[in-house]
């Protein structure tokens, strides 16, 4: 609880007590010897101003500013009213449950937000850096890229980068919701925002601290409010035509039935009283973002950023999931599986496929390096030319190799082996001459399939998969994890033609995911109505792009988010449909003259106090 809370809760206990007293002498008749009602009107004003002063302020205030039409005013001319009435017990009450409704709420609100809390907790607030043998304590905004950091045993760690020296288990259960800690040795990458464990570590830095992973989240995290669900506009909008409409009809309700129906004007004042109570919109305008913010601070918890409770929304609507294959169902951990030379030996075949791919970055080329197993001489290697969507074009030792997909051979009028197996098939030709074809294949994740099994048990119904490998190699991974439907050897653009296939295809309020990790899966990513990123080891491109971000690449948590986000909804529906059931069945009854100041106080801060509690499940996530 906070000082703010703290205060609150004392001045609702002083206002109690002072009013229970009043209530007691009341009801033991001791004001009935007093005829001035001005008295009786200054002592319920010393519990109503202990109670109430700062709403009367706010409103005025509000007022001043041409902000008319809110809970304050609301309360302020309800209460007003009641004094004016002479219901100076049902006024003070009026004013008390309310604050009393409204210190809970606060409550709620910050429990709610605990969970996002705790990941702002996670920005470093230095770095070790050595100079002249000793080390300096220096802001991470400070450190250059290339440099040589310090990281001692239970430090957090301040910027991205490599191990050079050293070695710990690093936690990382801030960012990934993790608990089980992950090694960290010389040639391994940190994250900032981790823990360091028992071992000091030397790390050489990245990126600056503003592109580093932790910053990024700290973003995400901080701009996720601003994104409001379809649910959240319509309240947003809802209230601001809903508070000026029951005002007026107040308003009404005091002086036209008196004037058609003749009588006093007291007994109607005091309907239009309960009838502003009974409408105070605050159920509705606290507890949905309040549902939405605790479905992101569940997700959170478990090392999911959403970007947004919009984004919430359509996950919960999600019945489609498009999957990059390579880096997301796969481990993108490529390794020669096969040599089929052709008039040469596999030794032969091997050398010439690791020269020509010698200064590709790409990891069918470093596991083709990797199995040749010895230096490249790059002095043999001539200029590559590449080929786009097909290969490379490049001289080894003078002569012309071809290296690439059937796409090339057949482009070139190479008359060539095709090759079934299962795998990425890279066929080389030496001078127009077919020489063989080597075979890499890229093990899939241990907890793919489970993850695709989940996603169809929490109601996804068709998992797509969309590669740029050959149809029998993408559909030998399909089979074995589940998928639906495959569609393979695709360019980086034809990905999103197909994503934008996919969804005209979509019906209704069907919603359309895709989950990606590199940098060409950014404008897919975009063009999805839900774009869902690996944030441990995806490209900066596709974090950014994403709607959706798995802070450990752990595929399985999408099905946990799909059941958060419907479990959020579910809640945010039950507390519109709740409050506005019980306020309009009351306000029908204020109207009449049925209900009292009482049950106006139950229709507004009992609704809200049930309508936050239920809010508050969304923070609950269910293990499996």
């Amino acid at each position: 609880m906070t000082k703010k809370q703290k205060k609150m809760l004392i001045r609702i206990i002083i206002a109690f007590i002072l009013f229970a007293g009043l209530m007691i002498c009341e009801h033991a008749g001791l004001f009935e010897g007093i005829e001035n009602p001005f008295i009786l009107f200054v002592i319920y004003l010393v519990p109503y101003l202990i109670i109430g002063y700062d709403i009367v302020y706010k409103a005025v205030r509000n007022i001043s500013h041409g902000q008319v039409f809110d809970e304050n005013f609301l309360m302020m001319i309800a209460t007003f009213g009641a004094f004016g009435v002479k219901e100076y017990s049902e006024a003070v009450a009026v004013m008390l449950f309310y604050q009393v409704g409204e210190l809970f709420q606060g409550y709620a609100v910050g429990k709610s937000r605990q969970s996002i809390a705790d990941m702002m907790d996670i920005c470093p607030e230095y770095a070790n850096i050595e100079v002249d043998g000793k080390l300096t304590q220096v802001d991470p905004d400070d450190v250059e890229v290339g440099s040589i950091i310090v990281i001692k045993p239970g430090e957090r760690i301040p910027l991205d980068g490599v191990v050079v020296e050293g070695e710990s288990f690093i936690d990382t259960a801030a960012l990934t919701g993790e608990s089980v800690p992950r090694k960290a040795s010389v040639g391994k990458t940190v994250i900032s925002g981790c823990v360091n464990g028992s071992g000091t570590l030397k790390v050489r830095t990245e990126k600056e601290f503003d592109d580093s992973t932790v910053a990024r989240i700290l973003e995400l995290v901080e701009n996720a409010s601003s994104k409001k669900a379809r649910v959240e506009n319509f309240i947003t909008k809802f209230a601001k035509y809903y508070t000026p409409v029951v005002t007026i009809g107040a308003v009404i309700l005091a002086i036209i039935p008196p004037i058609i129906l003749g009588g006093g004007f007291g007994e109607w004042i005091q309907r239009a009283c309960i009838f502003l109570v009974i409408s105070c919109p605050c159920a509705l305008v606290i507890s949905v973002p309040l549902g939405f913010f605790g479905g992101i601070g569940a997700a959170s918890r478990i090392g999911v950023l959403v970007k947004g409770s919009n984004y919430l929304e359509a996950v919960a609507e999600m019945e489609t999931i498009v999957f990059d294959k390579t880096g997301t169902l796969t481990k993108g951990e490529f390794k020669v599986q096969e040599l089929h030379p052709a008039g040469i030996t596999e030794q032969e075949l091997l050398e010439l496929a690791a020269l020509a791919e010698g200064y590709s970055t790409h990891p069918i080329a470093c596991s083709i390096r990797e199995a040749y197993g010895k230096e490249i001489d790059i002095s043999r290697v001539g200029q590559a030319e590449e080929i786009a969507g097909c290969g490379i074009n490049v001289p080894v030792d003078g002569r012309e190799i071809l290296i690439g997909n059937a796409k090339l051979m057949q482009e070139k009028k190479i008359d060539f082996i095709p090759c079934e197996s299962a795998g990425t098939i890279v066929y080389t030709a030496r001078e127009g001459e077919f020489v063989g074809a080597v075979v890499i294949a890229d093990s899939i994740k241990e907890d793919a399939a489970e993850a695709i099994r989940d996603m169809k048990q929490v109601g996804v119904k068709k998992c797509i998969m969309l590669t740029g490998d050959r149809k029998e190699a993408a559909w030998a991974v399909a089979r074995e994890l589940g998928i639906d439907e495959v569609h393979a050897e695709l360019l980086p653009g034809d990905k999103v033609s197909k994503v934008e296939e996919l969804l005209k295809a979509q019906s209704g309020k069907e919603k359309l995911a895709f989950v990606g990790d590199g940098i060409n899966d950014a404008p897919v990513l975009t063009r999805a109505d839900i774009g869902i990123a690996m944030g441990s080891m995806g490209s900066d491109a596709a974090i950014e792009a994403a709607d959706v971000v798995l802070m450990d690449d752990d595929v399985k948590k999408i099905a946990s988010i799909v059941k958060i986000s419907r479990k959020t909804l579910t809640i945010v529906k039950q507390n519109i449909v709740f409050a506005l059931g019980v306020k309009a069945f009351v306000l029908v009854l204020g109207a009449l003259g049925v209900a009292n100041m009482w049950e106006a106080v139950f229709a507004d801060v009992g609704v809200s106090v049930i309508a936050i509690l239920n809010a508050m499940r969304a923070l609950k996530i269910n293990k499996p």
